[in-house]
């Protein structure tokens, strides 16, 4: 990973990150605040019964004329105290006895929630039950403990999320980076070859050693820087599906192919071999020349030294045969996309095949592949949804 997509994925992740931890703060506090409030309000009416209770309790003792004896309850974590009109302090277990404020009914304060009670029957000594628990503010700091593993865990998942995210957003990207790496540093390599030659021929041609010969390697090597700015200009500049359909013979438009691949070939002393028949043909000249171009760019490219690329069109189908490096089974599965391509040691850019894939869609062509490794490989294509009738 190069610093860009690492700056690319922190960016990310950091946005990613933040937006959602953000928004899940937001409902961690709204969840907050209702549990908190349901929390109190079960506080408060737990305090309100055990306070009705010692109130049951006192009013009993007084009707029947005995003095009230203060028990404690059976739950230790709920305690109680009893004040007089004066608020003097009749009986307490409370553990904040300090923190009792009159002037409020409930209450939270230190570590306890307050509840005050005040008797109105005047013929009873007891005017106030304080009563104090410790479970709400326990409960309450349960919640807060809970929402906060329970962010940091989220946090966590969420981050983990977002790196994968991240990593399968920019796996394409990245691929397409390594595809367009590829791709420069192969063009480079597969302009290098006809360029050296050329320069070599005119070199050669200046002190005058084989004329001839070298005005042959001259224009084979133009014909092939030719053919290799051609295919990179249509396949970065033309739309696929802008055509100029028109009535004209593929064998002839074949027939030229052939001619000036023939002065391409010649350098490996190849021998291209043609069988045409006359067929006519209705669709965009420029495209179905791609097609043909293509296919014998890339028998003479893959095929070996003094051997032969057979060419025929016969019955529809337009067929290129080489005894080249073929082609495994593997590789047929990626040939046809762009960017892929056989052997390194060949060259090559890998978007010839993706040009001829391209077209032959766009106008329903059947493609054929049949290769085999180190035997050769043919190519076939099917014309009959374009032939003119």
């Amino acid at each position: 990973m190069n610093k860009n997509e690492r700056n690319a994925l922190i960016s990310f992740l950091s946005i990613y990150v933040g937006s959602a931890m953000l928004l899940l703060a937001v409902l961690f506090y709204f969840y907050y605040q209702e549990q908190y409030k349901s929390l109190q309000k079960s506080c408060s009416m737990e305090l309100i019964n055990a306070s009705m209770e010692i109130k049951t309790d006192i009013l009993n003792a007084y009707m029947n004329n005995k003095e009230y004896i203060p028990k404690s309850f059976k739950e230790k974590k709920i305690k109680f105290a009893l004040y007089d009109k004066n608020r003097k302090l009749l009986f307490s277990n409370l553990d904040e006895k300090q923190a009792v404020d009159f002037s409020q009914r409930f209450y939270q304060k230190s570590n306890q929630h307050f509840y005050i009670q005040k008797l109105k029957e005047s013929n009873i000594p007891i005017k106030y039950i304080v009563m104090e628990t410790c479970r709400g503010v326990e409960s309450i700091n349960k919640l807060k403990i809970y929402l906060t593993l329970t962010f940091i865990l989220s946090s966590i998942f969420i981050g983990f999320i977002a790196y994968f995210l991240a990593k399968l957003l920019l796996k394409p990207v990245r691929e397409k980076v390594v595809d367009m790496d590829n791709f420069i540093k192969d063009s480079a390599h597969e302009l290098n070859t006809p360029v050296s030659v050329l320069m070599t021929s005119v070199t050669m041609l200046k002190n005058g050693k084989s004329p001839e010969k070298m005005m042959k390697y001259i224009l084979s090597s133009s014909k092939q820087i030719s053919q290799i700015y051609n295919d990179i200009h249509f396949s970065a500049f033309n739309d696929i599906n802008e055509s100029m359909e028109e009535k004209f013979f593929l064998n002839s438009l074949i027939e030229d192919s052939v001619e000036f691949f023939n002065d391409i070939s010649i350098t490996k002393n190849i021998n291209i071999e043609a069988k045409i028949e006359v067929h006519e043909v209705y669709m965009d000249r420029t495209k179905a020349q791609k097609v043909v171009n293509n296919l014998l760019s890339n028998a003479i490219k893959y095929s070996k030294n003094n051997s032969v690329i057979k060419v025929s069109l016969k019955n529809n189908i337009f067929v290129v045969e080489d005894f080249g490096i073929g082609i495994s089974q593997k590789e047929q599965k990626e040939i046809f996309k762009r960017f892929k391509r056989g052997k390194n040691i060949e060259g090559g850019f890998g978007i010839g095949l993706d040009i001829v894939n391209r077209i032959c869609k766009s106008y329903k062509l059947k493609i054929n592949l049949d290769s085999k490794k180190n035997e050769g490989s043919t190519f076939s294509i099917d014309f009959s949804s374009v032939i003119y009738q």
